[in-house]
């Protein structure tokens, strides 16, 4: 398998060139273009480990989450017996990552973060709880653990921080984070009125040792100025 990323910042395009019976899973709607060698394969994202109940669970929170937005929690194989190339894209202007993960090593994605992955890679929804809710992610994340490659997206750029201790995101900045890291849901400082009057709304404090990726842009801020043009 070979990839490349094309047309980096604003507007990426990721090519994923299969050999035969290689196998690249992508996230549903992403699909821009593919060779007619490749067939597509529509899945539920539920985990290739997961038995009965599990898939049964996956498939009541992706009819939720196709009510109410986020990601829908189908996935898209695209394979072929003499190989072929698929073209993917995300839904917002910004940065694709390439992620190579080692055997057990597990990433946890924020919602619409995801586009694609390739080799053993396994994808399960996580709960996320009340501190999900709270940091505009919805109830669950997407976990990905290796090994193989996750391609993840972001709106804006993405800067890579490495985290030892402890470190502060915007809740509205967050694209994915090392699962060996834990985190809260806390105001940005300043009381009651940093609460109110500072603009930043909640913030995700992460403590231990890994990885946190963060974008330069917000969606909620998007929508926010997009609102107010609206008649």
């Amino acid at each position: 398998m070979q990839h490349l990323i094309k047309h980096q910042p604003s507007f990426p395009l990721l090519q994923v060139n299969l050999a035969p019976n290689e196998v690249v899973i992508a996230e549903a709607g992403t699909m821009v273009a593919r060779s007619a060698t490749l067939t597509m394969d529509v899945r539920l994202n539920a985990g290739a480990r997961a038995g009965f109940f599990g898939k049964l669970k996956a498939l009541m929170v992706a009819l939720v989450r196709k009510l109410v937005g986020g990601d829908t929690f189908f996935v898209n194989h695209f394979s072929s017996p003499g190989g072929g190339w698929v073209w993917l894209a995300p839904a917002l202007s910004g940065s694709i990552v390439h992620l190579p993960l080692a055997a057990g090593q597990r990433i946890v994605l924020t919602a619409g973060a995801f586009i694609a992955c390739t080799g053993a890679v396994d994808l399960k929804m996580r709960w996320g709880g009340l501190r999900a809710i709270f940091s505009k992610e919805g109830l669950f994340f997407v976990e990905a653990s290796g090994p193989g490659e996750v391609w993840i997206s972001s709106y804006g750029a993405v800067d890579e921080i490495w985290v030892n201790g402890s470190y502060v995101v915007d809740n509205g900045h967050l694209v994915a984070f090392d699962a060996s890291l834990d985190f809260s849901i806390k105001t940005p400082g300043g009381g009651l009125m940093g609460f109110i009057a500072s603009g930043e709304g909640l913030v995700c404090e992460f403590t231990g040792q890994g990885r946190v990726f963060i974008q330069s842009r917000n969606t909620s801020s998007l929508v926010d100025w997009v609102s107010r043009l609206l008649p």
